[in-house]
């Protein structure tokens, strides 16, 4: 190994030690620790209010004439649905009825923990049959492409419209874009998605809607098949949006005037600097760390706006399956779904919170409390 590789590698080690030990790397620790206790309580809590819900997935198919009593005891016993067993523990107990279902709850939530855990296995879904991991990985990259996409969209606009109408307050810029942002977060993802169809429907065939690609995608070019999913994305991105840009550009605007109206501003106003330099480096740079908690809590919400707009426009994601699932009450697929929102919110506050850090390096990750 030559000296100058030694001292490269010797750099990587010092770098890695100074991490390790940092307040980051114990801050992180810490966080992820909590996240698995949040991750937890939340899917108690959501496999409480699944099954609270009246009937069960084996209720549907025993209006079907077809379906034979001694299938039906197959498919209860496959997917951990019977609870016989329970009853005659109860009743040999001569417990109260709501003793044996509470039993069979426990007994059904511990086995799919401890095969999440243990095996990393979901369960299977009761009406593809299919393993529910693999039915979400079929569709976790249509519905991320969406959301992220609608997330760079929607922070390039709105964050220099928000700077626009601070700049220019109560001018006439400041106020058409004021009336704007009032006018998108009146619309709900519905709204905009209904409407956008509707704007298709009459410029078809300028706008496809349904599916992420074309019928010859396969037979494009790499350029090609990138340009058509793009084309593909432009309505459902927009539906995607509307609020969220709405939303942005007026906390971004309320933020930037607090700054602009403290006293260091006007200090630095006051020795000359030029007023670009006042805003976009002493302004902005305050104003933003606000933003940046709340693109946490944005990127987990895009998943759930995602779910009604890939309804709308028939997008191969997680909206369709998740919402067919919820409605034929396949518990462990609705489980999977909720536990994976569960875990974006984690990762995105997280997320916010080193880039936080990274902005501002005054701020001090709270490592012991």
């Amino acid at each position: 190994m030559t000296t100058s590789h030694q001292s490269r590698l010797e750099v990587w080690l010092d770098a890695l030690s100074a991490f390790f030990t940092s307040d980051t790397f114990t801050y992180i620790v810490k966080r992820v620790l909590q996240g698995l206790l949040t991750l937890l309580l939340a899917s108690m809590l959501s496999f409480l209010v699944i099954q609270l819900a009246p009937g069960n997935y084996l209720d549907t198919l025993r209006e079907n004439p077809k379906i034979s009593p001694e299938r039906l005891q197959q498919l209860s016993q496959q997917f951990g649905l019977d609870c016989t067993w329970a009853e005659e523990y109860v009743a040999g107990l001569n417990g109260p009825a709501w003793l044996a279902t509470a039993l069979c709850w426990a007994r059904q939530y511990i086995r799919w923990l401890w095969q999440v855990v243990t095996q990393g296995n979901f369960g299977t879904s009761f009406v593809y049959q299919r393993s529910v991991a693999s039915l979400l990985w079929e569709r976790v990259p249509a519905t991320l492409l969406m959301a992220i996409v609608s997330l760079i969209f929607t922070w390039s606009i709105a964050i220099p419209l928000g700077i626009i109408g601070a700049v220019n307050q109560n001018r006439l810029a400041d106020r058409a874009l004021r009336v704007i942002s009032y006018i998108g977060q009146g619309f709900p993802s519905f709204i905009a998605a209904l409407m956008l169809l509707i704007l298709a429907q009459n410029t078809a065939p300028l706008f496809p809607v349904g599916d992420m690609t074309s019928i010859d995608h396969a037979d494009l070019t790499p350029l090609g098949k990138i340009l058509d999913i793009g084309w593909h994305l432009i309505l459902p991105t927009i539906a995607l949006s509307i609020t969220s840009f709405a939303g942005l550009q007026r906390i971004t605007r309320g933020q930037l005037l607090d700054v602009l109206r403290q006293d260091y501003i006007q200090t630095a106003r006051a020795k000359g600097l030029p007023e670009n330099k006042v805003i976009y480096v002493h302004a902005l740079r305050n104003a933003v760390n606000p933003l940046i908690t709340l693109l946490g809590f944005e990127f987990a919400s895009l998943l759930s706006g995602a779910f009604i707009t890939e309804y709308f426009f028939n997008w191969p994601g997680l909206g369709r399956l998740i919402l067919q699932a919820m409605q034929a009450q396949d518990l462990y697929l609705v489980m999977a779904s909720l536990m994976m929102g569960a875990v974006m919110l984690i990762i995105g506050n997280l997320l916010a919170d080193l880039l936080l850090k990274a902005v501002d390096p005054r701020i001090k990750l709270d490592s012991t409390g």
